[in-house]
């Protein structure tokens, strides 16, 4: 982590109320975690003293007495279309329930709105709480690409790996990308001198499978950036090579999109095996390789580290090596289940790893002697995602704790499966559709085939997030200072260009835009478009080494994560918008936000969302 990122978090540290300080520390201590917990229920608790306090005499009626839920068959649907299931009714008159409080709540709602809103704010400052508003902006902050309504989401399923469980992504996919070497190596690859180097990629690029190339696309295909092998390309060779064709997902024959940082490992091997390739070192015994053969052979090598299985067991052995433990995530869960969600595991992993890594991650953080399997109503194992999500296959019940399984007909709730379907899920707890909130971090497997066959809701998680959150704020000055170099040369380009006309009309006999440009001698003409060229070319060199450099605090080849150019979105961005409901850092990130957070997306601009001047609008 650079200065400046440190500089961040420090600040982040220094906002001074007792829960954040207490969840940070916690960080080494699970008692510190209890005592965090019992923090929050006491000032829960404390809320409801205070509101009892403002009311007039007698027992004031408090939770089931005066609250009651909105269920599934009596839902509706508010003014942005999301359902009211999960809601809290008033039971009693709205007014005659704070007695002669009730004054504060007559008058025009926008009055009462703005009192009760002030009052609200300093509230959640009196109890210490970190609201979801100052979470928002944060690099742990949840952001929202559809609006969704925490409360009507009856079910929440999680993904394990690089979801519920984070890595340390050069300790696990460097392990992966050296087995991947090693079967490389047996089968007659040249592999001697190379090592893991993460930097070389970042998630979200596609590797051309035809030439040999990692690329960066924009938002609409258009390829920003390349590298061929290890070696980035100029802005003028992927113009020549990509300046008439866009990147097209959907031909998988070309292109491999690299979704969750499983494929990274893959994509540096690859782009160092393509630079052997180039330069001749491979043997002519391995036969005619082009670059697509060369990714098959990659491909198969890194599979064949997976599925023979030394590399979970080696993982398995010593967790501790390989996993960054998250104490706030138990917790976050918990609450969850606490506020009546089901909750989900549907991993691809088998038991025994599943077990093992959660266990590892989760049971020292949780209270009162829990079990991580206890957060959980519904587990699934070796789900085979994405087909999970798309069709059934036969299923079976894990019912011993050496994993012996029995073919299964109907899932139950609390129990532990392998195989099945998503539709099995939905059956058998009779939810459908958008009542379920499915979380995970690949964009493909977890998150837009769950949107696109079942319509459920979809949370994406991005680890990268954090050190881009924080890489922009590092850049702010620099942006800033790109912005206006490029705001100068519009200025002194539209001058240039009018003179340009000017030029034009007078050398074809006929007048100029205006009088005064009719009039101007030809010498100032000239002297001043040479003028204003030079200074053009000038911003030009400056421009262009500024953006090659933007970025570079997250990844000094490829820039920004979401980002593809100072203004667009890269592809990736695209797809998470596209796919994504809710998009964050980590999963514990919830805990700021509570189980019945509504998350509204925020207003999309457009080109021609800009002011217009108070003339045009006279007009």
């Amino acid at each position: 982590m650079n200065l400046c990122a440190h500089q961040v978090f420090d600040r982040m540290l220094l906002r001074g109320d007792m829960a954040t300080k207490l969840r940070f520390t916690a960080y080494s201590s699970p008692v510190l975690m209890a005592e965090l917990h019992d923090l929050r229920k006491r000032n829960k608790r404390r809320s409801v003293r205070m509101i009892k306090c403002r009311a007039e005499g007698g027992r004031v009626p408090v939770g089931d007495d005066v609250f009651s839920v909105t269920t599934s068959s009596k839902y509706e649907v508010d003014y942005l279309g999301q359902s009211t299931k999960g809601d809290l009714n008033l039971k009693l008159d709205p007014l005659h329930s704070f007695g002669n409080g009730q004054a504060t709540l007559e008058g025009p709602i926008e009055e009462v709105a703005r009192t009760e809103a002030q009052a609200a704010e300093n509230l959640i400052r009196e109890l210490g709480i970190e609201g979801p508003f100052s979470a928002q902006h944060s690099p742990r902050g949840i952001f929202c690409s559809r609006t969704l309504n925490l409360r009507s989401i009856s079910v929440i399923g999680y993904d394990m790996d690089y979801t519920l469980m984070h890595y340390n992504v050069m300790a696990w996919e460097g392990r992966a990308y050296d087995y991947c070497m090693e079967n490389l190596k047996n089968m007659g690859f040249p592999v001697d001198g190379l090592s893991f180097d993460p930097e070389l990629v970042i998630r979200g690029l596609m590797i051309d499978k035809e030439k040999g190339n990692l690329v960066k696309a924009d938002r609409f295909g258009y390829v920003q950036r390349a590298m061929h092998g290890t070696n980035m390309l100029s802005n003028k060779a992927v113009s020549e090579i990509y300046g008439r064709e866009l990147v097209d997902l959907r031909n998988q024959s070309r292109w491999e999109f690299l979704n969750t940082f499983f494929s990274v490992s893959e994509a540096v091997a690859y782009a160092q095996m393509v630079d052997r390739l180039d330069d001749g070192s491979i043997s002519a015994d391995l036969g005619t390789l082009d670059y697509k053969g060369l990714y098959k052979a990659v491909a198969k090598a890194l599979f064949r580290a997976h599925v023979e299985g030394q590399l979970k067991s080696e993982i398995m052995s010593k967790p501790e090596l390989f996993v960054e433990p998250d104490p706030e995530l138990p917790l976050a869960l918990l609450d969850q289940k606490e506020a009546g969600k089901k909750l989900l595991l549907i991993t691809n992993s088998d038991y025994h790893y599943t077990d093992k890594m959660m266990k590892h991650s989760f049971n020292k953080f949780l209270p009162n002697d829990m079990d991580w399997r206890d957060l959980f109503d519904m587990v699934i194992v070796s789900a085979r995602k994405p087909e999970f999500f798309q069709m059934s296959h036969p299923l079976y019940e894990v019912v011993t704790g050496e994993g012996l399984m029995r073919p299964c007909f109907k899932a139950e709730t609390g129990g532990l499966y392998s195989g099945g379907s998503a539709q099995m899920v939905e059956s058998s707890l009779n939810v459908h559709g958008d009542e379920i909130l499915y979380v995970g971090d690949h964009i493909y497997t977890d998150v837009s085939v769950s949107k696109v066959h079942l319509r459920w809701r979809t949370a994406l998680i991005c680890r990268e997030l954090e050190e881009e959150y924080m890489a922009l704020i590092c850049s702010r000055g620099h942006r800033e200072e790109l912005i206006e170099l490029i705001n100068q040369k519009e200025v002194v380009g539209d001058l240039f260009n009018q003179l340009r006309l000017a030029l034009q009309r007078r050398s074809k006999g006929r007048p100029a835009q205006t009088l005064a440009a009719t009039n101007l001698a030809d010498q100032e003409l000239t002297e001043t478009m040479q003028k204003l060229l030079i200074v053009m070319q000038r911003l030009d060199e400056k421009i262009g080494l500024m953006l090659e450099s933007d970025g570079e605090l997250f990844n000094k080849r490829w820039g920004f994560l979401s980002r593809a150019g100072l203004w667009d979105k890269s592809h990736l961005m695209r797809q998470i918008e596209k796919y994504a409901d809710i998009y964050t850092s980590r999963v514990s990130n919830f805990l700021n936000y509570t189980p019945f957070m509504y998350f509204r997306s925020q207003e999309q601009s457009l080109a021609h969302d800009s002011p217009l001047p108070d003339t045009a609008m006279e007009n």
